[in-house]
């Protein structure tokens, strides 16, 4: 037995030897793993950051491409704004070119109005403004008289027509 005995504490040595180095291999596992976890997250941090970096980046161009778009539509709707004002202004004065009598015929009408003027101002003179109508049932000729005025002639047959 003694040799059972010996054989089992060689056994149990053995086993407390594995164990000891099972357990020194735990501890440089779990050594390595807190490393290798510090390793992890700063390798993921530094990554991420470079993305966002390049993000950036990325940003940046497009805001400047938004920008050269804004201004070419900025310039593109100043020109059509320019080109419809001088189309409206010249369309304008087209109509009113050819719509408006031109300086010779205001002239020509100004001198036809003055002589339109002074053949009405003659008229009234020499009796434009008597009142004349048909009467018994249009086969005589009557005036409108002013019965306020003096009568005149031999015979008091005379009156003043209204309005003279």
């Amino acid at each position: 037995m003694d040799e059972t005995l010996a054989k089992i504490g060689l056994l149990m040595e053995t086993a407390v030897a594995y164990q000891h180095l099972a357990d020194q291999a735990l501890g440089q596992l779990k050594s390595h793993t807190q490393g290798l976890d510090g390793i992890v997250r700063e390798e993921v941090r530094r990554t991420f950051i470079e993305e966002l970096h390049a993000l950036r980046e990325e940003s940046q161009r497009a805001v400047h491409a938004m920008q050269a778009v804004k201004r070419a539509a900025n310039s593109h709707v100043a020109l059509w704004s320019i080109i419809v004002t001088a189309l409206c202004a010249g369309s304008a004065c087209a109509i009113c070119w050819w719509a408006l009598p031109s300086k010779a015929e205001i002239a020509a009408l100004r001198a036809q109005h003055d002589q339109f003027s002074a053949a009405v101002a003659q008229l009234e003179q020499l009796g434009g403004r008597i009142d004349l109508h048909r009467c018994a049932n249009g086969t005589r000729l009557c005036v409108r008289v002013d019965r306020e005025a003096p009568v005149f002639g031999e015979h008091r047959d005379y009156m003043v027509v209204q309005g003279y």
